[in-house]
This record gives structure tokens, C-alpha cells and sequence, in this order.
């Protein structure tokens, strides 16, 4: 493996989810400790039996962060619902709100639907702020009359998707602005970085336009040579060197840390990030302020 010239990658941070119950003072923490870090988003799955709501959760973090993107888990449910309750988020958070959704096995076109009826909904109203009626009517959803909250922030939130299957990359390919992985091997993510990346060409859509993340859990520890506890596990150099070559190598455009090791997050903000940002491979401060400017995905087009 060589390093390639840099690019500057992208860095998420998930929160607890199913089976480890949090208070609502371990999510601030961990959000301070994602900004800090000057992370993209914070992702709240919201899977956890009888655990928060993850909207909710997010609309409190809202208040107490000023460039951390928001990523909500919210399944494909009623189109009308959904887009209201993360336009809300967006307006909240002035433009950090994202949507993170697993598409269910064999749900792929009612999915898509959804998708496709929120942001009729989001572009229903004009740039100029003047509401018009909607009028969805497909196979899965139908949607008529006007949509209560302003055009978003940012036009749409982000709209984030996980899943690894054929049906899933065609999908993102399709629909998303982020999509999360599983880490697979250096070679095997390289392999199927380009495949994706491939996909976007027959939806009109450029290289950059879909953001490929995959996730990762990181331990550091300064006597593991070898990496013997996790391919990302390690010194803080050997591990920023790791990241850094995945996606100069085009492996990968960043990676969402599950942070339950030894050290946590704060650990890799306070002794990883530095050395990214050392080698030019991770930036030294926000350079928006909605998701979509510090995540380099550009505003939709509203359709007229």
C-alpha cells in the first residue's frame, strides 16, 4: 500500500445503539467531543428497544452545537410525517440535519418512494418562501395539500443510507448523499469504492456527488504492533496513516468511528486528528455552516 497524494476525508461519529442505553448527558458529551474534533455529523441511530427518539434526541443537541451535522434514524415510514419532523430539525439546527435509513430487505422501491415524496414535499415550497400544493400519487404513498414548514435550510437534509447488498449501492447510487459501509479489507474496499462510485453515471450524477463512508471501531494503544485488536487499532500514527492511505487510495471518502473502545472518541480527536491534520489529510476548522457545505455535497436544485 502507498500513500498517495491526500485528499481531505470526511469523520462521523455513532452514538450508542441497540443494547447500550445512554442518558441524554452522554450524547452532549459525545457531540462536544465530535465538534471538537470538527467531525461532520453525529449519527443517533435510534435502534435501540425502548431507547430515545432520535429526532428528539438531536433537536436537544441542536442548541448546544453551532457546525455539527445531526444524523437522524428514521425509518421509511408515512412520507408526510418524516419530511416534517427533519424540516423541523434543519430549520432547528440552521441547516446541520441529516437522514440516515436502512432500506428493509426487499423495500427498495416503496424506499425510493419515500424519498421521492419527501423532498416533493421540501421543494414545495419556493426559494422565495411561498407554499404550494403537493400532489404525490405513487404505488406505495399518497400524498395532497400543503406542507406546513418553510423550504430547509439546506434545501433537503442529507440524506444518509446503509447497506452493503447490490439492491442497497444501487440505491445510494441513486437516491443519497452519504453511504455507510461496513470496513472490509484494503483491497476489497478499494474494489468496492470504484463499483459504487461507478453506479452514479446511469442516475446523471458526478463522482463526488455520493459520499462513501465506511464504519470503524479505532482502539489505540501505543504497544499493539501488529494491529492484533482490529485492522484500525494501533499507535495514533499508525492509525492516522491507515486512514489517510484508504482514502488517498481511493478506498473510501471517510469514516464513521463507533466509539466504544478503550479512550472513546476523545482519545482519537485528541491524539488522532492532530496528525491527520498534520499531513494535510483532515481540515483545521469548519468551513460552513449546514452539513452539505462542511460535507462538500452541494444544494439540490429546486424543481419549479
Amino acid at each position: 500500500m502507498t500513500t498517495a497524494p491526500t485528499r481531505r476525508m470526511h469523520l462521523a461519529a455513532s452514538a450508542p445503539g441497540a443494547g447500550e442505553r445512554a442518558g441524554f448527558a452522554s450524547y452532549e458529551r459525545l457531540a462536544r467531543t465530535a465538534e471538537r474534533g470538527l467531525f461532520d455529523f453525529l449519527l443517533v441511530a435510534g435502534d435501540a428497544a425502548g431507547g430515545p427518539d432520535a429526532l428528539t434526541v438531536l433537536a436537544a443537541l441542536a442548541a448546544g452545537t453551532d457546525r455539527l451535522g445531526l444524523a437522524a434514524g428514521a425509518a421509511f415510514g408515512e412520507p408526510c410525517e418524516l419530511a416534517r419532523r427533519l424540516a423541523t430539525l434543519d430549520h432547528l439546527s440552521d441547516g446541520r440535519a441529516a437522514w440516515h435509513a436502512h432500506a428493509p430487505a426487499d423495500g427498495h422501491p416503496r424506499a425510493a418512494e419515500c424519498v421521492a415524496a419527501a423532498r416533493a414535499l421540501w421543494d414545495s415550497w419556493t426559494p422565495d418562501g411561498t407554499p404550494r400544493p403537493v400532489a404525490h400519487r405513487g404505488r406505495h404513498f399518497a400524498v395532497e395539500g400543503e406542507f406546513t414548514v418553510e423550504r430547509c435550510p439546506q434545501g433537503h437534509p442529507v440524506t444518509v443510507l446503509a447497506g452493503d447488498s447490490p439492491q442497497d449501492r444501487e440505491f445510494a447510487a441513486s437516491a443519497a448523499d452519504v453511504v455507510l459501509l461496513p470496513h472490509t479489507t484494503f483491497d476489497a474496499a478499494r474494489a468496492r469504492y470504484a463499483e459504487v462510485k461507478g453506479r452514479l453515471a446511469a442516475h446523471g450524477r458526478a463522482h463526488d456527488e455520493l459520499k462513501v463512508m465506511l464504519r470503524v471501531v479505532s482502539v489505540l494503544d501505543d504497544n499493539d504492533d501488529a494491529g492484533a485488536r482490529g485492522p484500525f487499532s494501533g499507535s495514533p500514527e499508525a492509525v492516522a496513516a491507515l486512514l489517510t492511505a484508504y482514502v488517498a487510495e481511493g478506498a473510501a471518502d471517510g469514516f464513521v468511528l463507533d466509539p466504544y473502545a478503550p479512550g472513546g472518541l476523545d482519545g482519537f480527536v485528541d491524539r488522532v486528528v492532530p496528525l491527520l491534520q498534520d499531513r494535510g489529510a483532515f481540515r483545521r476548522t469548519y468551513t460552513g455552516s449546514t452539513l452539505r457545505s462542511q460535507h462538500g455535497i452541494a444544494a439540490p436544485v429546486w424543481k419549479g
